[in-house]
């Protein structure tokens, strides 16, 4: 297993300035193996629960009961099975000379984020776990990052043929019984035919009206499945930025699948080659950049865009990052130059910097105000 290193140091810091720490990712991501490390550094006593296991759901039939007298670090797995938890760690945090800490681990499911916010407001921090990036991997393994995706179990596999296999049962898996235990009831048929239609919409503008008629639904139906996968993060929707400006601008979200192993499997993609000449391999590249610039940037994704006019000016990324206006462009070319959109938003979005991303190791200046770095670089020194 690769170490986690910083995100364990992240919510140990969080762990000491919040009574309640909610370690949130997809399914399989690495929450548990993460607590476990976490587990291990810890001085005063842990208690573990699983939900999934019927043994520790049995102990927590009387939650109150069975964590009332607890100290140290309590954890408890799977914790979007629990309704109403929420509601008695309030009670329990708020104690006079309280002296448990919780870290409870979780899907993203709508329940989830409502009881908590509702319940512990201030008194809950959240920390998103990603799947692997290249600076866990290393810059070596850039390519198979890109094909097989950040999911430990997919990336970590002897060959690129069972880290294609252990996709395609995640994705059944998660469809047949990870959706309907956070509340989502749509037949698992449907949604994978819906999530297999998103995987040809990857970087693209959301159509909801488009893709309902062609599932014979109407365009609400097709907005709730995506907010379902939203929410369980496996999708992710990249919001339109607009100002006032003299042009009409593009208001419509676009949509990623958020791990590029995923997509490939969705697309049907199993090998190197085969994803070198798919028609959306383009389009994958820029979703899997996209990912990394914005964990070198260290923002959250509630402060990135993407912005278009209707007369066809678009800049891939823009992120407000402490007052500044940072644009990114996404080019999987060997060549990377300025284009009439990118002096379209330097101009019109009086941009602070704008960088061309490109699959390389090395940087130039295509523009006083922009430059060209490859992506591996990127990550290895910083913007």
């Amino acid at each position: 297993m690769i170490p986690r290193v910083q995100h364990e140091a992240s919510v140990r810091e969080l762990l000491r300035r919040f009574p309640v720490v909610g370690l949130i990712g997809a399914r399989q991501v690495g929450k548990t193996t993460l607590a476990r490390g976490l587990i291990e550094g810890e001085r005063q006593p842990v208690t573990i629960f699983d939900l999934e296991d019927p043994t520790d759901e049995a102990k927590l039939a009387d939650p109150k009961l069975a964590l009332e007298s607890l100290r140290g670090l309590v954890v408890v797995d799977e914790v979007q099975r629990m309704e109403g938890l929420f509601r008695l760690l309030r009670v329990l945090v708020d104690r006079p000379g309280n002296a448990a800490r919780f870290l409870v681990l979780g899907s993203a499911g709508p329940d989830l984020l409502r009881q908590s916010s509702e319940t512990l407001a201030g008194r809950i921090a959240y920390y998103e776990l990603p799947p692997f990036g290249i600076a866990e991997t290393g810059a070596e393994a850039v390519q198979r990052l890109w094909l097989r995706g950040g999911f430990p179990p997919s990336f970590l596999a002897p060959d690129d043929a069972r880290s294609f296999g252990w996709r395609g049962a995640f994705i059944r898996t998660f469809l047949e019984r990870d959706l309907p235990q956070l509340g989502i009831s749509v037949p698992a048929a449907t949604m994978r035919r819906f999530w297999t239609m998103l995987a040809h919409y990857h970087g693209n503008r959301w159509n909801g009206a488009e893709l309902g008629r062609a599932l014979g639904v109407t365009a609400p139906t097709v907005n709730a499945y995506v907010d379902a996968l939203v929410d369980s993060l496996v999708v992710r929707k990249l919001l339109p930025w607009h100002e006032n400006l003299k042009k009409r601008q593009v208001r419509a979200p676009k949509v990623y699948v958020a791990d590029t192993g995923l997509l490939h499997a969705l697309l049907g993609v199993d090998g190197e080659s085969a994803l070198l000449g798919h028609p959306k391999s383009g389009a994958s590249w820029e979703g899997f950049a996209m990912q990394e610039i914005v964990r070198i940037l260290g923002v959250d994704w509630d402060r990135c865009y993407y912005w278009a006019t209707h007369r066809g000016a678009e800049l891939d990324l823009l992120v407000n990052d402490g007052g500044r206006r940072i644009g990114f462009e996404f080019k999987r070319t060997s060549a990377p130059a300025m284009t009439r959109s990118m002096h379209s938003a330097l101009s019109d979005l009086k941009l602070d910097r704008l960088f061309t991303v490109f699959p390389g190791h090395s940087r130039f200046r295509i523009h006083p105000r922009a430059e060209a770095v490859g992506l591996t670089l990127a990550c290895a020194e910083g913007l």
